[in-house]
C-alpha cells in the first residue's frame, strides 16, 4: 500500500476511534474553506461503519446541501487498458489551467476474496495530486455495483461545498453496471482504444447509448491515423443509435494523447457547448431533480439491505439456507423467500 493510501487508512481508524468527538461544525467551517484535509477527514467520516458516525455524516452532508448542486458532474469510463488515470491527469491540469477546481473520486475495485483495494489512482495521477486545484479520493468499491463506492453520491456533496466547480468520477470500468454512474452525473465520457482489433466489438450498446462524448486515446506513438480511422467507425456507429431527444444532444467523437496534451482543447469545447445546452433546454435541472430521487432510492434499498444482514432471525438462519441453496436442495428464489419472510416476522 503506498504512503498516502496508508495515511487515509490511519485516518479512518484515528475516526473509528473518536466516536463522538468528532466535531462537525468546526469540520463543516473548515470545509467551506476548501481545506483539503477537512474535506479528506469529512469523506473518511461518510465511509465508517459506525453508527455514530453515520449520524454524524448525515448531519454535515445537511449543513453542506445548500452550498452544492452547482458543479459540472461527469462520469469517465472505458476498456481496460485505455488509460483512464492517465487521461484524468493530463485533462484535469488542463482544466485547472482553465481556472477550474477538480475533484476526481476515483473508485478502485475491491478483491471479493480479501476485500481489498490497491487505491493507487494518487500515485498513477501523481502531478495532478500535487495540483493546488485539484483533490484526487481514491475509494474502494466494496461490494457496490456500477463501478462507484455506496458513498460517492454524498462524497460529491462535500466536494461541491468544498468549492470544487468540476466532479469527475473515474469508474472500475466497462463491464460494471454502468447505470449506477450515469444516475449521478451530467455527462458521461467514454474512452476507447484504436488499433486495437475490431473496437466495435469492445463495447457495449448500452454503454455507448449513455455517452455524451466518445474519446479515442492514446494518439501519438505512430498510432494517430489508428485514431483517425476509429474515430470515423465510432462516429458512423454513433449515427446508428437512437437520438437523445431529453438531452436534444449528438454524441461527439474525438481523440487526444494524454501524453503530448494534444486533443484537450476540443474536448473541452465539447464539453462547456454540452453543459450550455442542457442548462439552456432544463435538462441540467430536471436531471438533478431525477439524481436526488434515485439517491433517495439507492439510500433506502442500502438501507433496507443493512437492517436484513442485522436481523437476528436472519442472521440465525442464513447459513443454514445458504448452505441449502448450494447444494441445490432449494433454488435461489426460495432461498431469498424464506430470508425475507425471517425478515418480516
Amino acid at each position: 500500500m503506498e504512503a498516502k493510501d496508508k495515511a487515509i487508512a490511519a485516518a479512518l481508524n484515528r475516526i473509528k476511534k473518536q466516536g463522538a468527538q468528532v466535531n462537525i461544525q468546526a469540520l463543516y467551517k473548515a470545509l467551506l474553506t476548501g481545506e483539503k484535509s477537512a474535506l479528506a477527514k469529512a469523506i473518511t467520516l461518510l465511509e465508517s461503519s459506525n453508527n455514530q458516525h453515520i449520524t454524524q455524516a448525515q448531519e454535515l452532508l445537511n449543513l453542506c446541501l445548500p452550498h452544492a448542486g452547482n458543479s459540472e458532474r461527469i462520469g469517465i469510463t472505458g476498456v481496460p487498458g485505455v488509460g483512464k488515470s492517465t487521461f484524468i491527469e493530463s485533462f484535469g491540469n488542463y482544466l485547472t489551467k482553465k481556472g477550474h477546481k477538480i475533484a476526481v473520486l476515483a473508485v478502485d475495485p475491491s478483491s471479493q476474496k480479501s476485500k481489498g483495494s490497491i487505491l493507487g489512482d494518487k500515485t498513477r495521477m501523481e502531478t495532478l495530486a500535487q495540483n493546488p486545484d485539484a483533490y484526487i479520493r481514491p475509494s474502494a468499491s466494496g461490494d457496490s455495483l456500477g463501478g462507484v463506492t455506496r458513498k460517492t453520491r454524498e462524497a460529491i456533496v462535500l466536494c461541491e461545498a468544498a468549492g470544487y466547480d468540476t466532479i469527475i468520477i473515474e469508474t472500475v470500468g466497462v463491464g460494471q453496471s454502468e447505470t449506477a454512474v450515469k444516475s449521478m452525473v451530467d455527462y458521461f465520457l467514454l474512452l476507447m482504444l484504436a488499433g486495437a482489433g475490431d473496437e466495435l466489438q469492445g463495447i457495449k450498446r448500452g454503454i455507448m447509448e449513455m455517452a455524451d462524448s466518445l474519446i479515442i486515446t492514446k494518439a501519438d506513438s505512430g498510432n494517430e491515423q489508428n485514431a483517425k480511422n476509429a474515430e470515423v467507425e465510432y462516429r458512423r456507429a454513433m449515427h446508428l443509435l437512437p437520438p437523445s431527444n431529453v438531452k436534444s444532444w449528438t454524441p461527439v467523437v474525438g481523440s487526444c494523447s494524454s501524453l503530448n496534451n494534444t486533443g484537450f482543447d476540443k474536448i473541452y469545447q465539447t464539453q462547456s457547448a454540452f453543459f450550455s445546452l442542457i442548462k439552456k433546454n432544463g435538462f441540467y435541472a430536471k436531471n438533478r431533480q431525477e439524481q436526488a430521487k434515485s439517491w433517495m432510492f439507492a439510500s433506502l434499498k442500502d438501507q433496507l439491505f443493512d437492517d436484513l444482514k442485522a436481523n437476528p432471525a436472519v442472521k440465525s438462519k442464513l447459513h443454514e439456507i445458504e448452505t441449502a441453496v448450494q447444494n441445490g436442495a432449494q433454488t435461489p428464489h426460495q432461498g431469498a423467500e424464506a430470508i425475507f419472510k425471517l425478515y418480516r416476522g
